[in-house]
């Protein structure tokens, strides 16, 4: 199961490298675009969907890795068990808001879908796909905070504590 969850979080974050790329891509073609008389019509619309996807799909790979921004005065504070508990809490909290995020972002993805939902721009696309990148990486994320919180329930320690030690020790290494 372990495997089947670092290939998930890995799996998106690849996504979400792949999307950036063709944001890189799009803008290119609309620079080359001008200059040699070539209207690339919604290339910008296009980039803005790529944009929403990379950002949703970046989430859990870049929590896994501590890379995100977490604030932690106050559990930086403390230790034990009331640190423990603090992190239990935080990450009960966090699974339920991303969780519940996802579930209505599915709904809409959903609705636009039904009601076949079409952008406003020169290339009408279906709203439902750049909704779905949106989606896909809230479900991710609650799966990694779910995972996480499954983990120190159990004892062990969570994927951020753990990638936030191993760049201590390749940082004294360094030095």
């Amino acid at each position: 199961m372990r495997k089947l969850l670092d290939w998930l979080y890995s799996g998106s974050g690849v996504l979400a490298g792949i999307f950036l790329i063709l944001i890189a891509a799009l803008s290119l073609a609309q620079i080359c675009g001008r200059l040699f008389g070539f209207d690339a019509y919604s290339f910008d619309d296009f980039a803005g969907f790529c944009m929403a996807a990379s950002s949703f799909l970046g989430l859990a790979h870049t929590y896994r890795r501590n890379e995100q921004i977490r604030v932690a005065i106050l559990v930086d504070r403390l230790s034990g068990g009331k640190r423990r508990a603090l992190e239990t809490l935080c990450l009960t909290a966090s699974t339920f808001l991303i969780a519940y995020f996802a579930w209505y972002a599915f709904d809409m993805v959903w609705t636009s879908y039904q009601f076949n939902d079409m952008s406003q721009g020169l290339v009408a696309v279906p709203l439902w796909l750049p909704q779905s990148g949106m989606a896909l990486g809230l479900a991710i994320m609650a799966i990694a905070l779910l995972d996480d919180l499954i983990v120190l329930r159990a004892g062990g320690t969570p994927s951020y504590l753990v990638a936030e030690r191993n760049k201590k020790i390749a940082l004294s290494e360094n030095l």
